[in-house]
């Protein structure tokens, strides 16, 4: 498996400006706020499917499926148990609170897929560059750019390690969640091991290349705004505003819920 998240595609969202596509980022954090109501955070997540087809990576969210069902179903729960509402569904949970929990299921989803859209379009060196360019000091986006770096690398290391284990004869399948949460714990152990030797030669090599030397630094990577950025902003940004003229207007709420 390839630990990381970047698809190499040949599409216009591919050759958008990092900036842009941190831009859009953020209003897809926010549009899903706007709204109460599912139906509209439902439209909102085809909204955030579809800018993925378009990107042609929507493969990647099999990788995160389990967390996204998981997400759904505690949420859904939690919330239909703890809240509350006008109208009796069955025993103690209320339609407005069901729905309410819904809604929130869909926010916490849509923001997780934007994210991995958001990765799947964009190289680490791109978003370590465009942070450059936007003012933010290159220490914490050379940061950012290493941390999503080495997530996908851990997460190899701890499957290299776990099928070692397996071709030794250790039965990670058998039982029920719990115990196959307790077998998976020890090989917490050289999976540390393996990202702390890896994180001190990562330093020294930093070090040696003279790291953080100079204040002035030049990029190889160069980006630039282009017609398309500014036009898919400009776009972006008329459909935030509908969408919070739509929620003034009174459209989007749910009525009859009690936190």
């Amino acid at each position: 498996m390839n630990p990381s998240l970047y698809l190499d595609r040949d599409t216009w969202i591919h050759r958008l400006d990092p900036r842009t596509k941190m831009f859009l980022l953020v209003g897809m954090f926010a549009l899903p706020f706007v709204f109460l109501d599912p139906l509209y955070e439902l439209a909102v997540l085809v909204l955030v499917l579809f800018f993925g087809y378009l990107a042609r990576v929507l493969e990647n969210l099999r990788r995160i499926w389990f967390i996204l069902v998981t997400i759904a179903v505690f949420t859904i729960i939690l919330w239909s148990v703890f809240g509350g509402g006008e109208t009796p569904l069955f025993l103690f949970v209320e339609w407005e609170a069901l729905l309410y929990s819904i809604s929130i299921a869909l926010r916490i989803n849509i923001t997780i897929i934007a994210g991995m859209i958001f990765l799947s379009t964009t190289r680490n060196e791109e978003i370590a560059t465009g942070l450059a360019r936007l003012g933010i000091p290159y220490r914490f986006a050379f940061a950012v750019s290493t941390a999503l770096r080495l997530v996908p690398t851990i997460a190899a290391t701890g499957s290299t390690i776990s099928q070692a284990q397996r071709s030794r004869g250790l039965d990670l399948e058998s039982g029920n969640i719990l115990e196959r949460i307790r077998k998976y714990v020890p090989l917490l152990v050289p999976v540390f091991i393996s990202t702390i030797r890896s994180t001190n030669v990562f330093s020294m090599a930093l070090e040696s290349k003279g790291f953080g030397a100079s204040s002035g630094r030049t990029f190889f990577l160069q980006i630039s705004f282009g017609r398309r950025d500014v036009l898919v902003l400009v776009a972006f940004v008329a459909l935030l505003a509908g969408a919070i003229a739509l929620r003034t207007a009174g459209y989007g709420e749910l009525e009859g819920f009690v936190r």
